[in-house]
Formats: C-alpha cells, sequence, structure tokens
C-alpha cells in the first residue's frame, strides 16, 4: 500500500510537496476508511480536487515515473522549467509484506544520473515512536556510501549511475539489495495507472475471454453500473456474425488491420435480449463503465493500488461515489483507490470521506501546492466534517478553485460578429 510520495523540482512542482495516505487518527469517523496494521493507519481511498493546470495531472506523473524507476523501466523525468536546478527528488513510503519502507531518489537530469539512493526500514514501538533502519545509502554528492552488504560498499562507488543499485548488480551475492529489489518490484507491480480520457479496453477484453472468475464480477458490475443493460459478453467470432453483421462473413479486409478494433466489436451489449456492439451502440459512459471495471474488480480482490486520473469524466456522479464507496467499504480489505477529480459534490464528509481522504491542488504564480481538507480545522477555519463543505469550496476557503474571466473574450466575439454584421 501506498503510505505517501514526496515530490521536489518535478514538471509544475518547484518545491517539495507531500501527498500522504497516513490516517489523522483524531477524526474519529468512517473508520472503515482506514487500513490498520500494527501502528499503520493507512487510507484506502483519497480524491485529489482543483483547476485544470494545478497539478494534478502532474502528480498521477509523479506516481508514473516512481513505478518506472522502481520497475526499471524508460521513463523521463523532467525538472520544473523555471528551475535553474536539474535535480529531481522523490521518496515513497510504503507497506509492502508486513514491512514498512521508505525509498529516496535524486535524479540529475542533465546528466541522466541517479547521484542518490536510499533504502530504508522503519519501525513503531507500543509508544509509536519510530525507528529507522537503514539498509543502502549511495550519496554521491557526500561521496557517503553504506549498505548492510558490507562486501557492495567499495562496489557502489564505482558502479554505474544509469539506474538505482538493485538493477545494477546479481542480487543474488547481495541479500540486502535482494530484498530491496523484491520489495520494490512487488509494490511497484501492483499499481495500476489509468486515465479516463483514454482509457485502454485491453485488460476488460483479456478477462472476458481468460478469466471465468473474473469475468463474471466484470459483468455484474457493468449490469449494476448500467440498469438498462441485460448482460455483456465477449462473443466468439460465430456469434458475432449473427448478432452484428447478420448471416453474411465481414469482408477480411475491411477489419483486418486492427486486432484491437475485432476485439471491441466482440464486447456486445445485450438490451431486451437484443445483442449490439458496444463500441458502436453504448454511450461513452457505458463504454468507460466497461473498461473501468475490470481495474476496479482486480484492485479490490488482489489488493491492489489503482490511480485514476479525472475518475468522474463522463460517469454520473452516483456511479463515482459508488466506486469510491467500493474502496472504503470494510469489505474491501487493502486496495487503495487515488483519483484526481473535478466534481466539488464529492467534497462529502457526511457520507462519503474523512477530511484526510480530500486533497486539494492549487497554483499561483510562484509555486504548485498540494494540502489536505483535515488542515482546515473547527478551531483556525470553522471547518467542520459537518459543515457545508461544497458552499466552503465555493467561497473559496480552501483555495484550489479557478477563477476564469471569460467576459472579455465574450465581448471580443461580439465585435466580430457586429463588425460581419455591418
Amino acid at each position: 500500500m501506498l503510505i505517501s510520495l514526496i515530490i521536489n523540482n518535478y514538471q509544475i512542482f518547484n518545491q517539495e510537496v507531500e501527498f500522504s495516505m497516513s490516517a489523522n487518527m483524531h477524526i474519529k469517523h468512517f473508520l472503515s476508511s482506514i487500513y490498520k496494521f500494527e501502528k499503520l493507519n493507512i487510507l484506502k481511498s483519497a480524491i485529489l480536487l482543483g483547476p485544470n493546470n494545478a497539478g494534478k495531472t502532474c502528480f498521477i506523473r509523479a506516481i508514473k515515473t516512481m513505478k518506472s524507476i522502481m520497475l526499471n523501466q524508460n521513463h523521463i523525468i523532467q525538472n520544473n522549467i523555471f528551475s535553474n536546478d536539474d535535480i529531481s527528488e522523490m521518496t515513497v513510503s510504503f507497506l509492502e509484506d508486513k514491512h514498512e519502507y521508505c525509498f529516496s531518489i535524486k535524479y540529475d537530469i542533465k546528466k541522466k544520473e541517479y547521484i542518490y539512493e536510499r533504502f530504508s526500514e522503519i519501525f513503531h514501538d507500543v509508544h509509536n515512536n519510530i525507528r529507522e533502519e537503514e539498509f543502502l545509502l549511495r550519496d554521491m554528492e557526500n561521496s557517503d556510501y553504506r549498505c548492510l552488504d558490507q562486501e557492495l560498499v567499495p562496489l557502489m562507488k564505482v558502479a554505474s549511475k544509469n539506474s538505482i543499485l538493485a538493477y545494477t548488480f546479481d542480487t543474488s551475492n547481495f541479500p540486502t539489495l535482494k530484498t530491496i529489489k523484491d520489495s520494490i518490484i512487488s509494490f511497484a507491480s501492483k499499481i495500476d495507472i489509468i486515465d479516463m480520457n483514454n482509457i485502454p479496453f485491453k485488460k476488460t477484453i483479456e478477462c472476458m475471454k481468460n478469466n471465468n472468475a473474473m469475468k463474471e464480477k466484470i459483468v455484474s458490475f457493468i449490469k449494476n453500473a448500467d440498469l438498462s443493460l441485460d448482460d455483456f459478453r465477449y462473443l466468439s467470432d460465430d456469434e458475432l456474425e449473427i448478432s452484428v453483421f447478420s448471416k453474411e462473413k465481414p469482408q477480411e479486409s475491411v477489419l483486418s488491420n486492427s486486432k484491437q478494433l475485432l476485439d471491441l466489436l466482440h464486447l456486445t451489449s445485450i438490451y431486451n435480449g437484443v445483442p449490439v456492439p458496444s463500441l458502436l451502440f453504448d454511450s461513452t459512459g457505458t463504454k468507460k463503465i466497461a473498461a473501468i471495471s475490470s481495474y476496479v474488480i482486480d484492485a479490490l480482490e488482489n489488493d491492489r493500488i489503482l490511480i485514476v486520473d479525472e475518475l468522474d469524466n463522463s460517469l454520473h456522479f452516483k456511479l463515482t461515489r459508488a466506486i469510491i464507496a467500493m474502496f472504503n467499504n470494510e469489505l474491501n480489505n487493502k486496495a487503495q483507490l487515488i483519483a484526481t477529480v473535478h466534481d466539488s459534490s464529492l467534497i462529502d464528509c457526511q457520507t462519503l470521506f474523512r477530511k484526510d481522504q480530500i486533497w486539494f491542488a492549487h497554483k499561483d504564480r510562484d509555486n504548485a501546492y498540494l494540502y489536505s481538507l483535515s488542515e482546515f480545522t473547527a478551531d483556525k477555519d470553522k471547518t467542520r466534517s459537518n459543515s457545508d463543505l461544497v458552499e466552503k469550496y465555493k467561497k473559496g476557503v480552501f483555495g484550489a478553485l479557478p477563477e476564469p474571466d471569460l467576459f472579455d473574450s465574450l465581448l471580443e466575439v461580439s465585435k466580430s460578429v457586429k463588425s460581419t454584421n455591418d
């Protein structure tokens, strides 16, 4: 599970920001939204709200970048374009196999080198005091090299800087490095990142074709989300010919250029007993429900971390809330949902969220910020969980509110129309 992510000098963020999934235990309600492990209390879901171009998508990209680093995949790290600093920094804290770990990197964007890497395990005693055991440190700026595998230390000084150490050496010779590698791979492999503007159907198609148990749950999810739909199926070639093309076999040249299009045409919705291709008939929202269904079910069933950019895009607000509620439910063990949204009605601490699950992205002329609703208190801001939080947001109490001024544009259009008519 993700505990926190700290970003510094990355894309829109020119200073350090921290996003945390640690629960504020001073908030007593909706305890089902928290996964408890020993002294850890981790939120099962969180949303990030804010105006366009304020950092929400950049935050999603940061998670994607950290995932790629941990899996040794191709990645692009871009520093803040207004900064003269070439060093981008990221720190991720996570729970994996009943261990709390912290992994930090510093990356020199100009040289394309990792100049700092640190991995540690965090321990909490009965009084919740924190102790940290450092597994590995490679600090090239200060020529500081440490590792529990002592024989690795001299090699760290001359090792390649193009990847993190877990992918530089044969870990079978270094047990500590193997623990690090196994932990980061196991954690990062559980992260699914999707964009509702361009959500792929591949996962749903594969589940519908190959996994009967998963298939039934996906179909149930789609049917429950769209009450007018009788069934949802992946038809065989013979069934597809009958239902879509009558009894005539389509010319191969029509569809041969796209296997993905063929697969999409096999996804069929059943309305009043009539099968129709989902791709051609269903609304944008229904198609997105079908696409996201496999990610939601897989996350809940296998304790995965689902990251969604613009979760509420093309979905009815009740459906967005229902998806969030699935993750907050006590039946969910430790799957996580982190989503960016625009729907201000989701700022609901009476029926849906705790205050610490609601985050804002805000940008001014100097900086971009991430902060939690839990920072606004009854004493300081007269903000309680039973307050009208949507109204407070609309009034700008929490910031992260766009202030569009389109009247000048309207005047320009009006002048142009009048000039044309004259």
